[in-house]
C-alpha cells in the first residue's frame, strides 16, 4: 500500500495513462475480475486483462490487494452551491420566483468548494447539483468532482428540470384551513399547467416562424422538454402526490424522473408500467409519519426493486453526501440485494441521467471515474486509495483529514 500512495503522490500532474496491475476489478455489469491488469490512455479505460503490458512511458502501479470500482454516484445534491446554510452569502440554491426553467445550475457550482473534497475522499467521483425554490426551480447538472471551472467539472448541464410539483398542505401561505388551503393548491397546480400551455404556444409560434417572435430565454429552456430531449425530475413524496404528478405528466406528455419518493403506496405498480425511474432519499432517515414502521426508510429499495422499478440513490443535501455507500449498505441490510445497491450508486444512475456510455462501469472505452479501495465501498471500514476522474488522480485530503491530522499531533 506504501508503494502506491508513494508512486501516485509523485505523479499527480503527470498525464493520465497508465497501467493497474493485479487488482480485483468489479466491473458492476459483470462478474468480478481477479488478479488483473487496468490499463488506462488518456484519461479512458483502454483494456483489462491479466496479460497487459504497459508501452513505454506508461507508468506501472502495483496494486496487489486493492479493488477496482467505478466511481460513485449521488443522484442528488446541492454540491458547490451552499457552503455554509447559515450564511446566506455562500448559498445559491434557489432564485426568487415560481418559475425559472433558464436558470442553469452548472454555472453557479463553485469548484474550491470545502465539501467536494469530503465527499471525493468516500469514493464519490460525479454529483448531481439541484436547484431549489419555486415550482420549476431550474435545469439540473451532472458535475463530476474536480476540474478548476465549472466548465470543466461538467458531465452534463442539463441533465434535468427540476419541479417540486404542488403539494395540499395547511399553514404558512397555503392558508389556516383547510377550504383556503385547498384554493392555494388548485392556484399553483393551475399556474403549472398555464405555464406549460404558454411554452406549448411559443414552441408553435417558433415553429410557424411567426413574424416580431422575440425570443424568451425561459420559453427557450423549455423546449427541450416539451420535445422529451430533457425529462423532469419531479419531487414528490407520498402516494397522492405521485399520482397526481403522474397524471399531469401524462397530460403534458413528458419525461418523467421522480425524485424524494417515500410514501409510492400503489402507484409502484403505475411506475413499473410506464417506467419511471425514482431517485430515492437518504434510507438512514426517520418514518415519513408516526404511525409508520421503523424501517420504512430502509425497506423501501428492497420494495422498488421488488416490483421492479429503476432507482438511484441521492442525498439532497450536502452535509452527508458522503455517507451515500452506507446508505446503500442499509438498504441491503433491509431486502436489496447487494448487486443491486451497488448498481444504485453507479451504473444506475449514470443509465438514468444519460451517461451511461461514459461512466458508471468499469468497462473499455469510458472514462476512467475510479475508485481504488482496500475492501467492500459498502462498508464504513474500507479506505479509499486512490481515485480518478478522466484518468487523473484527485487528492483525497480534504478539510476533515487536515483537522484529524492538526489535532493527532497537538502537544
Amino acid at each position: 500500500m506504501i508503494a502506491l500512495a508513494v508512486l501516485m503522490a509523485g505523479a499527480l500532474c503527470a498525464e493520465e495513462s497508465f497501467l493497474l496491475r493485479g487488482v480485483t476489478v468489479h466491473p458492476v455489469t459483470a462478474a468480478k475480475i481477479d488478479n488483473t491488469t487496468v490499463l488506462v490512455e488518456k484519461g479512458r479505460i483502454a483494456a483489462i486483462g491479466g496479460k497487459l503490458k504497459a508501452a513505454k512511458g506508461v507508468r506501472v502501479i502495483e496494486g496487489r490487494g486493492l479493488h477496482v470500482y467505478p466511481g460513485i454516484i449521488d443522484s442528488a445534491t446541492n454540491i458547490g452551491l451552499s457552503e455554509i446554510g447559515s450564511v446566506r452569502e455562500t448559498s445559491d440554491i434557489a432564485e426568487i420566483g415560481d418559475f425559472k426553467p433558464q436558470l442553469r445550475t452548472a454555472v453557479a457550482v463553485n469548484p474550491s468548494s470545502e465539501h467536494v473534497p469530503v465527499i471525493r475522499a468516500n469514493g464519490i467521483t460525479a454529483a448531481m447539483a439541484l436547484p431549489d425554490g419555486g415550482i420549476i426551480a431550474g435545469r439540473a447538472a451532472l458535475m463530476r468532482l474536480d476540474g478548476w471551472t465549472w466548465e470543466e467539472m461538467q458531465a452534463k448541464g442539463d441533465a434535468a428540470m427540476y419541479v417540486a410539483f404542488p403539494v395540499l398542505t395547511i399553514g404558512g401561505r397555503a392558508g389556516a384551513n383547510l377550504a383556503e388551503a385547498r384554493r392555494y393548491h388548485e392556484a399553483r397546480l393551475k399556474s403549472l399547467h398555464d405555464y406549460f400551455e404558454s411554452a406549448r404556444a411559443y414552441q408553435k409560434a417558433k415553429a410557424a416562424a411567426r413574424p416580431g417572435l422575440r425570443t424568451d430565454l425561459a420559453m427557450e429552456a423549455m423546449l427541450p422538454v416539451l420535445e422529451r430531449k430533457v425529462p423532469l425530475m419531479i419531487k414528490a413524496e407520498r402516494e397522492k402526490t405521485i399520482a397526481a404528478a403522474l397524471d399531469w405528466a401524462e397530460k403534458e406528455r413528458v419525461r418523467v424522473i421522480l425524485s424524494e419518493v417515500r410514501e409510492p403506496g400503489a402507484t409502484l405498480a403505475r411506475i413499473r408500467e410506464k417506467n419511471i425511474p425514482v431517485i430515492l432519499g437518504p434510507t438512514q432517515q426517520l418514518p415519513l409519519n408516526e404511525d409508520d414502521p421503523y424501517d420504512a426508510a430502509f425497506t423501501l429499495p428492497a420494495e422498488l426493486h421488488k416490483a421492479g422499478v429503476k432507482f438511484a440513490f441521492g442525498t439532497f443535501g450536502n452535509q452527508f453526501s458522503r455517507n451515500l455507500p452506507y446508505q446503500a449498505a442499509t438498504a441491503v441490510a433491509f431486502g436489496l440485494p447487494y448487486e443491486e445497491a451497488l448498481r444504485a450508486i453507479t451504473i444506475a444512475p449514470a443509465e438514468i441521467w444519460g451517461v451511461a456510455a461514459e461512466m458508471g462501469s468499469v468497462e473499455t472505452g469510458k472514462w476512467a471515474d475510479l475508485m481504488v479501495t482496500d475492501g467492500d465501498p459498502l462498508e464504513v471500514r474500507t479506505q479509499v486509495k486512490m481515485l480518478l476522474i478522466k484518468g487523473k488522480q484527485v487528492e483525497l485530503e480534504s478539510r476533515h483529514t487536515r483537522l484529524y491530522q492538526r489535532y493527532l499531533a497537538r502537544p
